[in-house]
Parts: structure tokens; C-alpha cells; sequence
């Protein structure tokens, strides 16, 4: 089972998304596939909205200038059948023409309003939910992904994967669908346009172009400056909790002077940058305005002159007049979609890129199968291990641990003591040397089966958001309230949650901030008690804890141990002469092994570490205690 070596740094790296993806495109129709049907009725929806936005311009400009106020009843400019629509309210109403065309306008801004409006929430509705998926997909493999890939992938990309890029894909999905919404009617628009004046429709359209390379160069422009901005006011936030947080050392360093000139040149530096940006962002709206009059007086001058050849009719040239816009707002909504697109195809990228990282502990094709309750005979045989190449950390370690008895293991800072205990979960693949549990090839037991087997007590004994019993019982539907209550009750942690609030439902603050260290380590015995593992391992800390919870700890820790095999990664002498066994690691090499008198009568490693009682202490390759005067010679 030879490792694959992975370049984690492709992970961590930043991707452009300067390319047009269109494969990233297919991929996420894979989530948006289930809700097509709401997607089609989205479409549908637009398309009703869009002829509304048109048709409304007919009813003005056809309809009530050309056919009601001037009497032309023959135009190029097509009425959509909106004449006949007006003569026959007027004939089912009696109302006149006026009203009866104001009534159809009415009628049609209502339906407009309803069909954009649901238009957006069919839309959104849809792309949230398609997301929401993505986002439980992304969620559920980077959980499985093991311990070596989080060794050396930082947790803050993993977690800008899930919500800052997802959030660029919805971003990006929402506006192409609101770009659509502006297409369908510049479209309709142009070909009425194009029915009514050839020559007048080609003039406006000579501005497009110049809306368009505006808006590009502006786009390009400005995506510099608000960098500049944001960095800018990163900056400055930087600057000023730094200065906050050690406000005690700038009093007493008399730095307050200092520190207000920096802070008063990076705020400069951000106020130039802010000058700027404003600066571009109303000239580029006044450069479009000036477009829009420029546009204006075309159709005015153009289309005036053609109403007086009559060759285009009133009606004609103000259905132009409100007409612009529909050419030139798509037009300038494609240029701040195109930077939405490419961020998103950068996030696009990342996200798959980690869908597509298939990093993950070997499982074996055909596991074994373990009883139900299992003895919990461990043996390490050979092992060999090194999280990188070249750099080992176990070496060729070697024990038997017999069902039910207690083996601490002991040793500097960095010997591999941890590591151990990480192979053993099989949180890490390895193939040299072999570890058993009941004689059977750790390799040859599903992960999932294993971990149920084994309960582990860390130093950092981690709090999930809920309540004191759901952080027992953790969502396993084997172990009821009753016997998490009983199991708390058995290692002494029934003493502080039955005093806290709401005792048993009391909920725990992030990391349980609002519990002491003594009291996080009785609900970590509990935890594990209630899971009722045949095997137990535990990183034992007592620091900083009182004499009376050190008591309680140490009774609940007993009744935890009592009939488990177990493995003590221990700091306290007591612990240490309670164990069967004392294995001694040092640089990952077992040095020493046997009970605690054993090991006291060789005056190797262990005696020197029982000199110093256990504390952390450098110890040379020969296993003696680096002093000052050992480290100057």
C-alpha cells in the first residue's frame, strides 16, 4: 500500500479564472439539473415580463400617439395587436380610447410587475438551493478527506472554498439570469426597431460599440482601484487593531504620537485611493449620460426630419426615444457581469478543485469483520512512519499490549507519542511495518468500524455548539439520553452539569469557553463512557486544574479505565505506577519498555524523566538531560 505523493501546494494555489470555462459551466448544471423544471418556468416567466416591457412601449407610442391622437392607422411600426386590443375594450367598456388604452397599459404593467417578480424568485430560489447542495457536497467530502491532507492544507482555504467561492457561483448565476432579462427585451426592441427605420436603428447602433469599450475600459480601470481600496482599508484595520489590542504597551512606550502619524498616512494613502475611485466612477457616469443625450439628439434630429417627410411617424420616433436604454443597459450590464464571470470562474475552479481531490485513507475491499465486542489485544509490529519524506518520526517500533491492561507511554517532546496514537486511528495510511488489533491487520479493518472500537480523551477536548447532552451523545443513535445522564454520572461530571442553568441542556458557548478545563476533560470521560469503546486512549492534562476537580478527575478516570485496554500518553507519576506497562520513546525509537520498577532499576531514559518528574525536557541522542552546560560544551 505504497503512499501517493501529492503536490498540496496546487491546492493552495491562487487560480486566475481568466478563462472562460465552459467545462466548469457543464459541471454545475449537475446541481442545477434538479430544479430545471423551476428553471423552465423561471424562462417562461421573462419571456411574459419582457413582451410586457415592449408591448407597454407600443401602447404609448403605436397606440396612443399614432392611432388615438394623430389618426394614423397605417406604420411600418408594428402594433402587436394592440390596436384591436384597445377597440375592443372600448367596445366591451364603453369607455373611450384614451381610457381604454390607459386601462391596457395598466393591465399590462400589473402583469409585467407579477411575472418579473416571480421571475426573480423562481430564479434565485433555484440557484440558492442548487448551491445549497453544492455547498453539503463540498461539505461532506472535505470531512472525509484525511488527517495528512489538513497537515498541510491550510483550514482557511478549505473554509473560503465553501463560503466565499460558493457565494461568487450565486453571484455569478444571478446576474447571467438577470442579463437575460435584459437581452430578451434588447432583442424584441432591435427587431421593431429595425421593422420601423433601417437608417435610425443603424445610428443608435453606432453608439453601442462605444458603450460597450467604455464600459470594458472602465471595468478594467476601476477593478485596480477598488483593489487599491480594499487593501487600503485592510491597512488601516490592521493598523488600528494592533494598536487597540496593545494599548497598554503603546501608554506606557509613549507611542501614541508615533502610531497616530502612520495610522495618518496609511488613512491618507486610502483617502487618495477612495478620491480616485469616485473620480473614475462619475466620469464614467457622466460619460454615459453624455451617450444617452448624444443618442437623444439623433433620434430628434434624424427621426424629426423623417416626421416631417413622413416618413416615420411621431409615435415612431418616441417609441426610439424609449427605446435607448433597452440597447445600451444590457450592453452596460455585460461589462460588469464579465468581472462577476471571471471571479467566478476563479472560484469555480477552487471548488472543483477540491471536489476533485481524492486524497483519502485506504479502505479494503473486503473488510473484516470484527464481533461485536472485541478483546483488545494491540500489537505494533516494525512500524515505520514519516509524515514527510525523509523525515521519520517512528522507527521500527515494537510492542504487545494484552486485552484489558494499561500501558503509558512516555517520553520528550516531539518522540512520536502522538503519531502513535494517530496510526492506531488510522487517521494516517503506512506501509511499513504492521499493526493488529485481536490478531487481526489493521489494514483489513474498515476505518469506520475501528474508530467505534477505540475512544480517545485529547488535551484539546473539542465543544460543538448544542447543549451539555448533545456534546455526550454526539448523534449516535445507540446511546440514549438515560445513558449518557448515567455515563456522566459515573465519571463524577453529573457534579457541575446539574449545577449549571439548565443542567443537562444547558448550551455550550464556542469551544466551551463558558466550562473550566477540569470540567471539559469530566464531559470528555463521559463522552467516551457513553460510547463504551473497548479501547481507550488518553492524552492526559491535569495543568491548572484545582485540587477538588483533580480528585473528581482522577476518580472518574479510574472508573473509565477499569476493564478497557488502554494506553495513557501520561504526564503524572501517579497515572505512570498505575499502568501495566511504561513504553519509552525517544526520537521515535522505543528505548525502553516494562512496568515502572522495571524501568526505575535500569537508570536509563525513564529514571532521568522521573527525576525531573515528568516535565518537558531536551534529551540528547543518548537520552541525557540538556542543561546550559551541556549545550556551551
Amino acid at each position: 500500500m505504497s503512499e501517493v505523493r501529492r503536490d498540496h501546494s496546487m491546492f493552495d494555489a491562487e487560480l486566475s479564472g481568466a478563462i472562460l470555462n465552459l467545462q466548469l459551466f457543464v459541471r454545475i448544471l449537475k446541481w442545477l439539473k434538479p430544479y430545471r423544471v423551476t428553471l423552465a418556468v423561471s424562462a417562461c416567466l421573462i419571456l411574459i415580463s419582457s413582451t410586457c416591457v415592449v408591448t407597454m412601449e407600443i401602447v404609448i407610442s403605436r397606440v396612443l400617439v399614432d392611432y388615438i391622437v394623430s389618426g394614423v392607422t397605417e406604420s411600418n411600426m408594428p402594433d402587436l395587436g394592440m390596436i384591436e386590443l384597445t377597440q375592443w375594450i372600448h367596445e366591451q367598456t364603453g369607455l373611450d380610447l384614451v381610457l381604454s388604452a390607459g386601462l391596457l397599459f395598466a393591465v399590462l404593467m400589473i402583469l409585467f410587475g407579477l411575472t418579473a417578480h416571480f421571475h426573480r424568485l423562481t430564479l434565485v430560489s433555484s440557484i440558492v438551493r442548487a448551491l445549497r447542495d453544492l455547498r453539503q457536497d463540498l461539505f461532506a467530502h472535505m470531512e472525509t478527506r484525511p488527517s495528512s491532507f489538513y497537515d498541510k492544507v491550510a483550514v482557511g482555504r478549505i473554509m473560503t472554498r465553501i463560503t466565499n467561492d460558493v457565494e461568487a457561483l450565486y453571484e455569478m448565476l444571478r446576474g447571467m439570469g438577470s442579463l437575460i432579462g435584459e437581452f430578451v427585451p434588447f432583442l424584441v426592441a432591435l427587431t421593431i426597431m429595425f421593422s420601423t427605420s433601417v437608417k435610425m436603428t443603424l445610428i443608435l447602433l453606432l453608439l453601442v460599440p462605444i458603450v460597450g469599450i467604455t464600459t470594458y475600459f472602465f471595468r478594467r480601470a476601476s477593478r485596480e482601484v477598488f483593489r487599491l481600496v480594499r487593501n487600503s482599508v485592510s491597512a488601516l484595520n490592521q493598523n488600528l487593531q494592533e494598536n487597540l489590542s496593545g494599548i497598554q504597551v503603546v501608554q506606557l512606550s509613549e507611542r501614541q504620537q508615533r502610531n497616530l502619524d502612520v495610522y495618518t498616512q496609511i488613512n491618507k494613502n486610502n483617502r487618495r485611493y477612495e478620491f480616485r475611485s469616485i473620480n473614475l466612477s462619475t466620469f464614467y457616469g457622466a460619460f454615459n449620460d453624455s451617450l444617452a443625450s448624444i443618442g437623444l439628439g439623433l433620434i430628434i434630429w434624424y427621426g424629426g426630419g423623417s416626421a416631417i417627410q413622413d416618413e416615420m411617424t411621431l409615435g415612431g420616433v418616441i417609441l426610439f426615444t424609449r427605446f435607448m436604454n433597452m440597447l445600451f443597459t444590457p450592453v452596460v450590464m455585460l461589462g460588469e457581469q464579465l468581472n462577476v464571470l471571471f471571479r467566478a470562474m476563479a472560484s469555480g475552479e477552487r471548488i472543483f478543485q477540491a471536489l476533485d481531490w481524492d486524497e483519502q485513507i485506504h479502505e479494503p475491499v473486503e473488510p473484516a469483520n470484527l464481533p461485536d465486542r472485541i478483546a483488545g489485544k494491540l500489537e505494533f509490529r516494525h512500524v515505520n512512519f514519516e509524515y514527510d519524506r525523509g523525515a521519520p518520526i517512528l522507527k521500527d517500533v515494537s510492542f504487545t499490549l494484552e486485552p484489558g491492561k494499561k500501558m503509558a507511554i512516555v517520553g520528550p517532546t516531539g518522540s512520536g507519542k502522538s503519531t502513535m496514537i494517530r496510526l492506531l486511528g488510522r487517521f494516517y495510511d503506512f506501509d511499513r511495518g504492521m499493526i493488529f488489533l485481536d490478531d487481526v491487520d489493521l489494514n483489513d479493518i474498515h476505518s469506520s468500524d475501528l474508530r467505534r472500537r477505540i475512544g480517545v480523551v485529547l488535551q484539546d477536548f473539542h465543544i460543538f455548539s448544542g447543549s451539555v447532552i448533545d456534546n455526550i451523545i454526539l448523534g449516535n443513535p445507540g446511546i440514549t439520553r438515560e445513558r449518557a445522564i448515567e455515563a456522566a454520572r459515573t465519571v463524577n461530571a453529573d457534579s457541575f452539569i446539574e449545577r449549571l442553568p439548565q443542567g443537562y441542556d444547558t448550551p455550550l458557548v464556542e469551544r466551551g469557553a463558558n466550562l473550566s478545563q477540569g470540567q471539559r476533560q469530566l464531559l470528555a470521560f463521559a463522552r467516551v463512557l457513553a460510547a463504551d469503546p473497548e479501547i481507550l486512549i488518553l492524552d492526559e492534562a491535569t495543568a491548572s486544574i484545582d485540587t477538588e476537580t483533580e480528585l473528581l478527575i482522577q476518580d472518574g478516570l479510574r472508573k473509565l479505565l477499569e476493564g478497557r485496554t488502554s494506553i495513557l500518553i501520561a504526564h503524572r507519576l501517579q497515572t505512570i505506577q498505575e499502568a501495566d506497562q511504561v513504553l519509552v520513546l525517544h526520537h521515535g525509537v522505543v528505548r525502553e519498555f516494562g512496568t515502572h520498577e522495571e524501568l526505575l532499576a535500569l537508570k536509563g531514559i525513564y529514571y532521568t524523566l522521573h527525576e525531573f518528574q515528568f516535565q518537558d525536557v531536551s534529551l540528547d541522542d543518548d537520552g541525557n538531560p540538556i542543561t546550559e552546560e551541556s549545550e556551551e560544551s
